[in-house]
């Protein structure tokens, strides 16, 4: 009797010790979590740039205007990063562009494939890696130099404004939908699909991050279509666009998964000067 009862005991301090989740640091691609979206800013008002961040990602991350993050850190227009590099990010003020009609002519930003200005992560940052400089005086003070050696993150070229097209949304999946959007908790809306069916580009622009570095999403696709709106595809499978490739509204950029997610589909979001918007305002009503 003695014997069966310490059995007891040991198998109920087993289970009890088995209730904790596993460290940030060991999740998989296909871990099944919610999205979380964006973060609230930290404590320091600052973020240590990691291995795979773009600016683009770690404004997407935190809910800020990429332009306004690279001012207040002294960035100029190739937006370079270092592994390791602090950024500001507690007095990043959203960049108020003048309101257009959804559907009217908007400048288009696109970079030409292998064009100059393109870098891409390293093992260290040489002599002839392009280094942050000032872009006049309406930036803050020039951020200390990182140590040697120093890591490049993947930066997108500096992007050029050509003659303005009329921005035309489109549906980036073909399910219903699963829900709608909400300014405090999805940020966007939630399209059911089967694992592989195609995600297509919203509207035409340049890819500026593809990876599954922002917790909550999987594998994540953001597009700057020009200098107002980006859009997000979030728990891809599969992903066919890499960083700068320039995508035209239709092109086929990935497919549904399930990654970050419970179930298999599509999250959609479109950031308006960094701040989300509900993309039922945009895309045509079907």
């Amino acid at each position: 009797m003695g014997k069966c009862v310490l059995v007891l005991i040991v198998i109920f301090g087993l289970a009890a010790c088995s209730g904790g989740y596993a460290p940030v640091a060991e999740r998989s691609i296909n871990s099944k979590t919610s999205n979380s979206n964006s973060r609230p800013l930290p404590e320091s008002g600052s973020y240590r740039v990691r291995k795979g961040d773009t600016l683009y990602s770690i404004a997407w991350r935190y809910s800020l205007d990429y332009r306004a993050l690279a001012r207040l850190n002294n960035i100029d227009s190739r937006y370079l990063i270092y592994v390791g590099q602090t950024l500001r990010l507690q007095s990043v003020q959203p960049t108020v562009t003048k309101t257009s009609p959804v559907g009217a002519s908007l400048p288009l930003v696109v970079t030409p494939l292998g064009g100059s200005g393109s870098a891409y992560a390293s093992d260290s940052a040489g002599s002839g890696a392009p280094q942050v400089g000032s872009t006049g005086s309406n930036t803050a003070s020039v951020p200390d130099k990182p140590r040697a050696p120093a890591t490049l993150v993947r930066a997108p070229a500096k992007p050029q404004v050509v003659p303005a097209q009329k921005l035309t949304w489109r549906w980036p999946a073909e399910g219903p939908l699963l829900n709608g959007f909400s300014s405090t908790a999805t940020k966007g809306i939630n399209i059911a699909g089967k694992a592989g069916d195609p995600v297509i580009a919203a509207g035409p622009g340049r890819v500026v991050y593809a990876g599954d570095g922002l917790r909550g999403y999987g594998i994540l696709v953001i597009i700057n279509h020009n200098q107002e709106f980006l859009s997000a595809y979030a728990h891809n499978s599969r992903v066919f666009v890499k960083e700068n490739d320039m995508v035209n509204g239709g092109d086929k950029i990935a497919e549904v998964g399930s990654s970050g997610a419970a179930r298999d589909m599509l999250h959609f979001e479109i950031r308006r000067d960094g701040q989300p918007v509900d993309p039922l305002r945009y895309l045509p009503k079907r």
